[in-house]
């Protein structure tokens, strides 16, 4: 049933956005019957593409599902783009006409036709589709310095790195990887945390990147929560790949690691869809844990359980992209308005949202570039 529900929203959406596409093209170009036709076919076989790959993929065509995968998610980009733009240039269109009755003004020479409004959004959703392929995989650090008298006087610093929403899978891979791990080594972390969604899809073949990640050593180890695509992907394979890549999973769970840092975990809430694990109360598990040591919760959703508040310094959290692709990061706020960066809470509290290191769906970033996290927690002096 949650099948076909999913199933049904997401061709009633990104089949409107298609309906909405093929209208506007209709109107600006003249188009033959048999060119409105292959037009119209082509879109439909591009709104099954995302669901061909998944079953092609699941069945163990690899090639074509990597084939369909970048042709298809690409296009998702292009297509979302080309109608926001051309919704934008639809309001305008709408505000100057009623001006135009308002002010009982021929405003004419002002509107735009719609052959012009098609060439605009036709060029800004490719440019723009190019630029954010070419960002998507140009991998930065973000640094972040939280003070705190939690951490020994003595200790330098407590360098963490968090990556968060690499998916990786057919589309990101080995060379994604690899960019994404060496900012992580040139950050030297004490500790390496994944806050989720870290496999995508399918999780065969994916040796060769467990290898990699075990090539990554760090003083105070390397831990993982799970995402919502981790239960996708099918839970006991993404927590294999988790075992084999060196990281602890904490599901419920809380460690004090070198007797200096407390890290937690939890599940994210599609455990709770699947019925694989019962749910443990934030509170509960943040009270087991020294108090007077900085603690650190590792939680894919930046949501704020307000049961726990004071309980944790530190949430790092993902999931949002910070939209991934402009403009839809206006659709995220209304689910999370704690998009991306560093926040102040109430009780002492931080929470800390990355913008994702990875890509899901299409391979495309715009206006929301991936990041490497790296927190250094440092001493707080007294003010003087």
């Amino acid at each position: 049933m949650r099948l076909i529900i999913f199933l049904s929203v997401f061709l009633g959406v990104y089949g409107g956005l298609h309906l909405y596409g093929f209208i506007k093209i209709r109107r600006a170009l003249v188009l033959s019957p048999g060119i409105t036709t292959a037009l119209a076919l082509c879109m439909v076989c591009l709104i099954a593409s995302p669901i061909l790959t998944r079953i092609s993929e699941r069945h163990g065509y690899e090639l074509l599902a990597r084939v369909l995968a970048y042709v298809g998610f690409t296009w998702m980009s292009l297509i979302f783009l080309f109608v926001s733009c051309a919704v934008v240039l639809d309001v305008y269109g709408l505000l100057v006409h009623v001006a135009g009755r308002v002010f009982n003004a021929d405003l004419s020479g002002m509107t735009l036709l719609p052959r012009h409004a098609f060439i605009i959004s036709f060029m800004v959703s490719v440019i723009s589709t190019g630029y954010g392929a070419f960002a998507a995989v140009r991998i930065g650090t973000e640094h972040v310095v939280v003070e705190t008298r939690k951490v020994p006087e003595t200790v330098d610093r407590i360098r963490i790195a968090q990556i968060s929403d690499v998916h990786l899978g057919i589309m990101v891979g080995e060379k994604r990887l690899r960019r994404i791990l060496d900012q992580v080594k040139q950050a030297n972390p004490d500790v390496l945390v994944s806050t989720g969604d870290l496999v995508d899809g399918q999780t065969d073949n994916l040796s060769k990147l467990e290898e990699m990640f075990r090539d990554i050593h760090t003083k105070h180890g390397k831990f993982a929560v799970t995402g919502n695509h981790e239960f996708y992907a099918g839970l006991p394979r993404a927590l294999a790949f988790f075992e084999h890549s060196g990281f602890v999973v904490l599901r419920g769970e809380g460690v004090t690691v070198s007797d200096m840092l407390n890290i937690a975990g939890v599940d994210d809430p599609a455990a709770n869809r699947y019925e694989v694990t019962a749910e443990v109360s934030e509170k509960a598990l943040l009270e087991k844990l020294p108090q007077e040591k900085f603690t650190l919760l590792l939680k894919h959703r930046p949501v704020i359980d307000e049961g726990a508040s004071g309980l944790f310094d530190l949430q790092l959290s993902g999931h949002t992209h910070k939209g991934q692709i402009f403009p839809f990061n206006f659709l995220t706020m209304l689910f999370y308005p704690i998009r991306s960066g560093l926040h102040e809470l109430d009780k002492n509290g931080r929470i800390y949202v990355s913008r994702g290191t990875g890509t899901w769906g299409p391979p495309v970033r715009f206006l929301s570039p991936p990041e490497v996290t790296v927190i250094d927690l440092v001493y707080k002096k007294e003010e003087t």
